[in-house]
């Protein structure tokens, strides 16, 4: 039964220390309450706290790491827009025992990065599927060269005795055993109780799962993710939602887990809009079928723009960033901190091939037309930025680039800036190098 914010507030040390973060011990109760915040945040809580707050506060979505630190869930909202969205969903590649050139695929796995608006993006397990090519013992062989090629942690789908060899052969790297039902669960909860994996069990239905997870951690097993048997688009996006949900409004612990999904339609197409609803729908692992570089890169710039916090855009640090190698007669340009921004025009001037200036000033994350619009990117404030950071003393150039679409501030930033003269530049960010080698480099 769910506790009160005063029933909590009772259980609390009262010293209002705010060491928590919230000013008050009633403040902190009421997160705990809402599910907000958690009982090791409080240096002080009692024994006696911790034993009767311990379920009640935690997360309804329990939260799982799998191999080095990879956490999953802990989630306490349904619309990310009400706090935030927590752990992303991990993208994984599957490889079978099949596969001709499968540690060529490892090889590729374990280098993929993607670096978008100043953050790596890689890919975070690895599916080692056995189809029967290989024996048990050779399949574990099999998983092992995989795990020590990628370093990720795996999701093991084979027979019993094959996930049995291959558990013990990567004992300790907090992998995932796939495909545990009723049937089997006693023997893989043993077996991931002693080479520390997690257990990601599946039954026909709802119902089924819920028995099941009721019953391995009665049994005292609790590192667990969900594998739903669903058989169509419609009816994955159902499942997940109505299991988010029940542990969510409802306390549902039996359903409070993470999810893994195996996505291999046959279809291209289809498996991103499947690996779409598994980001969007509170997906744990969605496991793609094969390595494509176009899917990952669509996918994880989606799963990236899920997972940023609406509330508090990204942004890059205000100040003078040097593009390049540039000199006290170099151009200077001028855009917002909103991390994409920067990023695009930064970027567009390395590919123009000179070396510039480019002046950042305190946008609060705001694309250019959303700080302008805000009163946030305007003359008075640009020459506010450029007279505190000394832009004078730095450079001796005294032109001055701003965005196209903002071409309306550039009489107000002169005056605020006597002896500038502001350059009216392109609108988009793409023509950034048609500029410079129309205007800047034809000019110089």
């Amino acid at each position: 039964m769910a506790l009160s914010g005063l029933q909590i507030n009772k259980l609390l040390p009262g010293t209002n220390c705010k060491e928590c973060g919230s000013n008050t011990c009633m403040a902190f109760a009421m997160k705990l309450a809402s599910k907000k915040a958690s009982l090791d945040e409080c240096p002080y809580a009692s024994d006696e706290a911790k034993q009767i707050l311990g379920a009640a506060s935690e997360p309804p979505v329990k939260g799982v790491k799998i191999g080095k630190g990879i956490s999953l869930s802990e989630e306490t909202v349904f619309y990310r827009h009400e706090k935030t969205f927590v752990n992303q969903t991990v993208i994984a590649i599957n490889i079978n025992d099949t596969e001709m050139d499968a540690h060529e695929t490892a090889k590729k796995i374990a280098a993929y990065k993607l670096e978008r608006v100043g953050e790596i993006l890689t890919l975070g397990a690895v599916a080692v599927t056995q189809k029967h090519l290989l024996g048990d013992d050779e399949y574990a062989s099999f998983a092992k060269e995989i795990y020590d090629i990628t370093s990720l942690p795996l999701i093991l789908r084979g027979s019993d005795e094959a996930v049995e060899a291959a558990a013990k052969a990567v004992a300790g790297s907090a992998s995932v055993i796939s495909g545990v039902t009723m049937a089997n669960a006693d023997k893989m909860r043993e077996i991931a109780k002693e080479n520390g994996h997690i257990l990601a069990v599946t039954a026909d239905d709802v119902d089924g799962v819920r028995e099941l997870t009721a019953k391995l951690k009665a049994d005292g097993f609790n590192h667990l993710i969900i594998e739903f048997k669903t058989h169509s688009l419609a009816e994955a996006f159902q499942t997940n939602s109505i299991a988010r949900k029940a542990a969510l409004k409802n306390n549902e612990k039996a359903l409070g887990y993470a999810t893994l999904k195996f996505i291999d339609t046959g279809d291209d197409c289809e498996d991103m809009v499947i690996a779409v609803n598994e980001i969007t729908k509170f997906g744990g692992i969605a496991v793609l079928p094969s390595f494509d570089r176009a899917q990952l890169f669509t996918l994880m710039t989606f799963r990236q723009n899920i997972y940023t916090d609406p509330q508090k855009p990204i942004q890059v640090e205000p100040k003078l960033y040097a593009i390049g190698e540039p000199d006290k007669n170099s151009p200077i340009f001028i855009t917002t901190n909103f991390s994409l921004t920067y990023f695009l025009v930064s970027g567009e001037i390395e590919n123009s091939g000179i070396n510039a200036w480019l002046i950042i000033p305190e946008c609060e994350g705001m694309s250019v037309l959303t700080a302008w619009a805000a009163g946030k990117f305007s003359g008075a404030k640009i020459a506010a930025f450029i007279k505190e950071i000394g832009l004078a003393d730095i450079v001796d150039t005294r032109e001055i680039i701003i965005p196209g679409y903002v071409a309306q501030i550039s009489g107000e930033l002169e005056e605020e800036l006597p002896g500038y003269k502001v350059i009216v530049g392109p609108g988009e960010s793409s023509d950034i190098e048609s500029f410079v080698k129309a205007v800047l480099l034809k000019n110089a």
